[in-house]
C-alpha cells in the first residue's frame, strides 16, 4: 500500500491537479446536498475487496460527493458560522496532513509545536494575559471549553482540599442563558449543574446579573464563571469586565467562551468591546471561524497552565518517558492525546500574511456587517431584531412565517447566490448573516436582501 510507484506517482499529481482547480474557483460553487439514495445511484458501493483504484475513486469524489457537499468558504455561505481558510492556511493543512506529526509531545513534535505555541502565546498576549500562558489547539470549541472546565473544577477541589474544606456533593458553573450549547454538553460530560444567568434586554450578561445568580448558590459550589465573547446567534460581547471583577472577587475561575467573537479583539478599533478579557483564568477561540484557518481549530489558553496540566496529564507505563520529561506536551493540557498539529495553518498563515492583514480583514468584515444592518433598517419590508455588535446582524422578513422563510432558504441555495437557513428568536423565525469572510461584501449581501421582496 505504500510503494511509490508509477500509477500512485500519477495518482499523486490527479489529487494535486484537482486542488490546484478546487482553489482557482472564483467563487467557489456553492453546490447543493443530494439524499443518500441519490447519492447511492451515483456512486455505489464504493468499497470493494479488490477496490475502485485511486483514478476511480477521485472521480467519484470530484463528480458526486464534493458537489453534495456545501461550501462553506463561498462569500455567500452567511449562515451558521462560516469558514474562510486563506489560501496560506489551506495550502499548509497538506503539509500538515503529509508530514506525519504527532503533535501530542514535545519530544516527537519539538519545531511543529514551537510554532504552535508561538501562536497561543501571541493569542494570550492580545488578551491581555501575563507571560507564561500557554495551553494547546485542540479540535473545536466543545472540547476547548470541556477542557477549560475540566481543569476549573480540579483546581477548585484541590484549593477546598488544601484549605482543609468539603467539596460539595454537587458542584455547579455559572454561564448566561444566550451562552452556547456546548456549555449544556460539558455539564452533562462532567456530572455537575450549569447555572443560567439572565442577560439583561439586550442579551448581554452582565456582572450584576452574575452576582444575583451566584448569591442563591450554595457556599463553594460554583466552581467557574463563564461569559461569552460574541454569541453565535446574535454576535453579543458580555460583560467581561464586570463578570470578571466578580469571579476575581469570589476567588472563582473566570472562563470566556470567544471561540466565535474573541477574534475581533484583534481589530484596534472594536478592541474595547473586549475589556476585562485580561481577567480571564482561561478562553478558547476557533481559529476556523474568524482566524481565516482550516476545520478543525480550537486555541485554548490558560493564564496557569500548569493547573491545566495537572488535571489532564494521562499517566502510563508507556507514556512516563514523556510526562517526567518536564517538556511542554500539548496533549497534558486538554482532554484528549493523540492529536495533529492543528494549529500550524494558522500558524503559517499568519508567518506569511502577517498579523496586521488580519485586523484588517476582521474590521472589514464588522463594517460590513454594520453597513447592511442599516440597508436592512432602510427597506420597508425588512425588519432589524437587534442592532449588531460584531459581524453578526439578525433580521426579519415581515409578514414572512416559517415556511416562507425555508422555501426561500432552499431557492437562494438552488440559485447559487447563497446559504442562509433560518434561524429564531422569542419563538420568532428570523435571518441571519455571519459575516467571517472577506469576500462577503456588501452588495452580495443586499443582492440576497432583494430576493426577499
Amino acid at each position: 500500500m505504500h510503494e511509490l510507484n508509477d500509477e500512485t506517482r500519477a495518482l499523486r499529481e490527479k489529487i494535486f491537479e484537482y486542488v490546484r482547480t478546487r482553489m482557482e474557483y472564483d467563487p467557489v460553487p456553492l453546490d447543493y446536498p443530494s439524499s443518500e439514495e441519490e447519492l447511492f445511484a451515483n456512486a455505489g458501493m464504493t468499497l470493494t475487496e479488490q477496490g475502485l483504484g485511486g483514478t476511480k475513486a477521485l472521480e467519484i469524489f470530484e463528480q458526486v460527493l464534493a458537489p453534495a457537499t456545501i461550501s462553506t468558504d463561498h462569500p455567500g455561505f452567511v449562515s451558521f458560522i462560516p469558514n474562510a481558510a486563506t489560501e496560506a492556511a489551506s495550502l499548509f493543512d497538506l503539509v500538515v496532513s503529509a508530514s506525519s506529526i504527532y503533535g501530542g509531545s514535545w519530544m516527537e513534535g519539538a519545531g511543529a509545536v514551537f510554532a504552535e505555541n508561538q501562536v497561543l502565546r501571541w493569542l494570550a498576549a492580545e488578551v491581555g494575559l501575563p507571560k507564561g500562558a500557554g495551553g494547546a489547539f485542540v479540535q473545536g470549541g466543545t472540547v476547548g471549553n470541556l477542557s477549560a472546565l475540566v481543569t476549573a473544577r480540579d483546581s477548585h477541589r484541590e484549593k477546598l482540599r488544601a484549605a482543609n474544606k468539603a467539596v460539595p456533593e454537587k458542584l455547579a458553573f455559572l454561564a448566561s442563558k444566550e451562552s452556547h450549547s456546548s456549555l449544556k454538553a460539558a455539564a452533562k460530560v462532567m456530572n455537575c449543574e450549569l447555572v443560567l444567568a439572565e442577560p439583561n434586554a439586550d442579551g448581554k450578561l452582565t456582572g450584576d446579573s452574575v452576582a444575583a445568580a451566584l448569591s442563591y448558590q450554595p457556599a463553594d459550589s460554583v466552581f467557574a464563571i463563564v461569559a461569552t465573547g460574541g454569541t453565535t446567534n446574535f454576535g453579543i460581547v458580555d460583560d467581561l469586565h464586570g463578570i470578571g471583577e466578580i469571579a476575581k472577587a469570589n476567588h472563582i475561575w473566570y472562563h470566556v467562551d470567544g471561540a466565535y467573537g474573541l477574534a475581533a479583539i484583534l481589530s484596534p478599533k472594536y478592541k474595547h468591546l473586549f475589556d476585562g478579557a485580561e481577567l480571564a483564568d482561561s478562553f478558547i477561540v476557533d481559529p476556523h471561524k474568524w482566524l481565516f484557518a482550516p476545520f478543525d481549530s480550537c486555541a485554548l489558553v490558560y493564564r496557569e497552565p500548569e493547573l491545566a496540566r495537572a488535571a489532564h496529564t494521562q499517566h502510563g507505563e508507556y507514556l512516563e518517558t514523556l510526562t517526567e520529561s518536564g517538556l511542554w506536551n500539548p496533549a497534558d493540557y486538554s482532554f484528549g492525546l493523540t492529536r495533529r498539529t492543528r494549529g500550524l495553518p494558522l500558524w503559517f498563515s499568519l508567518a506569511t500574511h502577517g498579523v496586521a492583514k488580519y485586523r484588517e480583514a476582521i474590521e472589514y468584515n464588522i463594517d460590513v456587517t454594520l453597513e447592511i444592518a442599516r440597508i436592512i433598517q432602510s427597506r420597508d419590508y425588512l425588519e432589524l431584531v437587534r442592532e449588531p455588535e460584531l459581524s453578526v446582524v439578525v433580521f426579519e422578513r415581515k409578514g414572512w412565517t416559517l415556511q416562507d422563510y425555508n422555501s426561500w432558504s432552499d431557492k437562494l441555495l438552488k440559485d447559487e447566490i447563497g446559504f442562509v437557513v433560518p434561524s429564531s428568536h422569542n419563538g420568532r423565525p428570523n435571518a441571519r448573516f455571519a459575516v467571517v469572510n472577506p469576500l462577503t461584501s456588501v452588495e452580495l449581501l443586499t443582492k440576497i436582501l432583494e430576493t426577499m421582496k
